[in-house]
């Protein structure tokens, strides 16, 4: 009886077609900032306990393309760790466990919708209240204006959040040489492709009168707050555009402070703005950039209250290539220091008592220049007015004590 020989191992089996790759399933487009602010909107009432019973689907939709939940039992927990992370985007990394420092506008966005710690549970009423307090008007003045734009920039905060989370990190840059700090600088040196020069240095001639030097103050504040300065400086693009008032720029802190209101806190005139635009058409700049550093005078609002009596727009931020920015060359800076002084001696004498202090701010600090290098720029062209005409007090004055540091350092340089 034969047997069967099995088939053998090397004999080839029957080709099988490989089936087709399934393509990837397309993400999602993310929803846009104008549903998103309408869902924040119908939040801020219940605020986060609102969460369960709305169900906001939109900012489920973005909490999850970020990678904050991944199903029904932590939406919630996605969409207030998602409005967090807009709220330090927004410029609250500096933000204090009470919400009374840090960015204005990341302040206000935090209270309005309980984000602080133990204000999780707060009526709505009273978060806005407190958000009201942060820029100083009243709560119905805030529902009517600022809350509009809080929760609309909270709303862009978000997708910016997902997107750079769907992205990944970012390439890592090439290591580029440091810009030397000024002594003590702490953790303010920048990083620059093109090095800032230094400001020229004086090798002959007469040094600055020792009482002009003791005509430098230095002041730790908001440039807003200060009392009894006669000329306030601040730091404008060349199209002599004002910062929003939530923003904390000096620009917007002026801008906001210097608004006449009415009663109920509503503004009745954007003063510098108002001024501002009459100069711009007046002169035939409607639209149109004006020379870098130059320098234009308005009346101080209601600043006026605090002793204040003009204040002088330097335009010294100009677009960069991309358009997405601005830039401050140090030499414009210097020149906008000269033309605040020129203006100054020229208006002086038509008031009574005579104009006879200026406080300049840290220009250019904020547009890419590095605060050492504005400080070493500002101090020297202030140092230069005071060497032709030492008459003059002038107060410098930066938010942040390193930054006052700064100015402290470059003002008492040889």
């Amino acid at each position: 009886m034969s047997q069967e020989t099995p088939p053998s191992s090397s004999a080839p089996e029957p080709h099988e077609p490989t089936p087709p790759k399934t393509p990837p399933a397309p993400v999602p487009p993310l929803p846009g900032a104008e549903r998103l602010a309408a869902e924040l909107r119908a939040l801020r009432r219940p605020g986060l306990s609102g969460l369960r019973t709305l169900r906001p689907e939109a900012l489920i939709r973005v909490a999850a393309a970020a990678g904050l939940c991944r199903g029904f039992d932590d939406e919630a927990a996605g969409v207030e760790t998602l409005l967090k992370a807009g709220v330090r985007h927004l410029g609250g990394n500096a933000l204090s466990a009470d919400g009374t420092r840090g960015d204005p506008l990341a302040r206000a966005a935090a209270h309005t919708f309980g984000l602080l710690p133990d204000r999780r549970g707060v009526p709505g009423q009273d978060r806005r209240r407190a958000a009201a307090a942060v820029y100083g008007v009243t709560p119905e003045r805030f529902r009517k204006s600022q809350e509009r734009e809080v929760i609309a920039e909270l709303a862009l905060a978000v997708l910016a959040v997902a997107r750079t989370s769907a992205a990944g990190p970012p390439p890592a840059a090439p290591e580029l040489p440091a810009v030397p700090a000024v002594p003590e600088a702490g953790t303010l040196s920048v990083r620059s492709s093109d090095p800032v020069p230094d400001p020229p240095t004086r090798l002959t001639g007469p040094p600055l009168p020792a009482a002009a030097a003791h005509r430098i103050t230095v002041h730790v504040a908001s440039i807003e707050l200060l009392r009894d300065i006669d000329i306030l400086v601040s730091s404008e693009n060349i199209y002599l555009e004002m910062s929003k008032t939530f923003r904390s720029t000096v620009s917007g802190s002026l801008r906001r402070a210097a608004a006449i209101r009415d009663e109920s806190g509503e503004t009745v005139d954007d003063v510098l703005v108002r001024e501002l635009v009459e100069w711009m058409r007046a002169h035939g700049r409607a639209g149109l950039p004006v020379r870098p550093g130059t320098v234009v005078p308005t009346s101080p609002g209601a600043l006026a209250e605090r002793g204040v009596r003009r204040i002088h727009h330097a335009a010294v931020a100009a677009p960069t290539s991309d358009g997405h920015g601005y830039r401050v060359d140090p030499h414009v800076l210097a020149e906008a220091v000269s033309a605040s002084f020129r203006l100054a001696r020229a208006e002086r004498d038509k008031y009574d008592p005579p104009l006879s202090s200026l406080c300049f701010p840290l220009l250019g600090a904020g547009h890419g220049l590095p605060p050492e290098k504005a400080a070493s720029w500002l101090c020297w062209a202030v140092r230069e007015e005071l060497s032709r005409d030492p008459s003059w007090t002038v107060h410098l004055v930066a938010q942040r004590p390193e930054l006052a540091k700064l100015l402290t350092v470059a003002s008492s340089a040889p």
